[in-house]
C-alpha cells in the first residue's frame, strides 16, 4: 500500500473513532434558559444603558475600599501587593510613553468601564459580590482618588455616562456604529 493510501486509511480511521467518542459523551448539563442568559448579561455600556439602578458617592465608597480593596490595590489606590492589582490612580500622562504606568485616571476612556469591571470582577476572592450601590460608591471613590470628581459628586446611572475621562479621546473606536 502506498503512503498515500496509509495515509488516507489512517486519516479516515481517526475521523470515524472520533465520532464514535462524541456519540458516547455522557451529555452532561442542561441547556440554558433566556431568564439564565439574563442574569449574567450585565453590560455597562458608555451611554449608560445597562447601568443598574443605585448610586454612591466617594465618601460613601471610602469605607468600603479601605474594607475590600486595600488588600489588593493598597492605600489608595497607590498599587498593592497582590499579582496583578497595580496602581488606581496616579501616574503621569501617557505621553511618557509604551512603559507608562497605566491607571484608571490616565488610561481607562469610560467612567462606565471602571464600574463595569468593579461590578463583574471585584473583589478578587468573591466576585459579583458587591451591591450596586457598593459598585458606585467604589467607582466614586476611585474616580475621586484621581481627581476626576468631587468627593461629595454622586455617581448613578445617569451622571456616571457623563463623567468626562481624560483619555476618553485616546482609544481608536473599532465598530463605531455599534456604540
Amino acid at each position: 500500500m502506498s503512503t498515500r493510501k496509509s495515509l488516507l486509511a489512517a486519516s479516515l480511521l481517526l475521523t470515524l473513532g472520533a465520532a464514535a467518542v462524541a456519540a458516547e459523551t455522557p451529555k452532561l448539563g442542561k441547556p440554558i434558559t433566556e431568564a439564565e442568559i439574563a442574569a449574567w448579561d450585565i453590560a455597562a455600556m458608555p451611554d449608560g444603558s445597562g447601568l443598574p439602578p443605585g448610586s454612591g458617592t466617594a465618601a460613601q465608597g471610602a469605607p468600603i475600599y479601605a474594607q475590600k480593596c486595600v488588600a489588593c490595590h493598597g492605600e489608595g489606590g497607590k498599587g498593592g501587593v497582590a499579582p496583578g492589582a497595580g496602581p488606581l490612580a496616579g501616574g503621569g500622562p501617557l505621553t511618557a510613553g509604551i512603559d507608562a504606568p497605566k491607571t484608571i485616571g490616565n488610561f481607562y476612556g469610560q467612567a462606565s468601564t471602571v464600574f463595569d469591571f468593579t461590578r463583574r470582577s471585584m473583589p478578587f476572592n468573591m466576585p459579583l459580590s458587591l451591591t450596586d450601590n457598593e459598585v458606585y460608591a467604589l467607582t466614586a471613590y476611585i474616580l475621586a482618588l484621581n481627581k476626576i470628581i468631587g468627593e461629595n459628586d454622586v455617581m448613578d446611572a445617569k451622571t456616571l455616562p457623563q463623567v468626562k475621562m481624560p483619555n476618553r479621546d485616546g482609544f481608536i473606536i473599532r465598530f463605531p456604529d455599534r456604540i
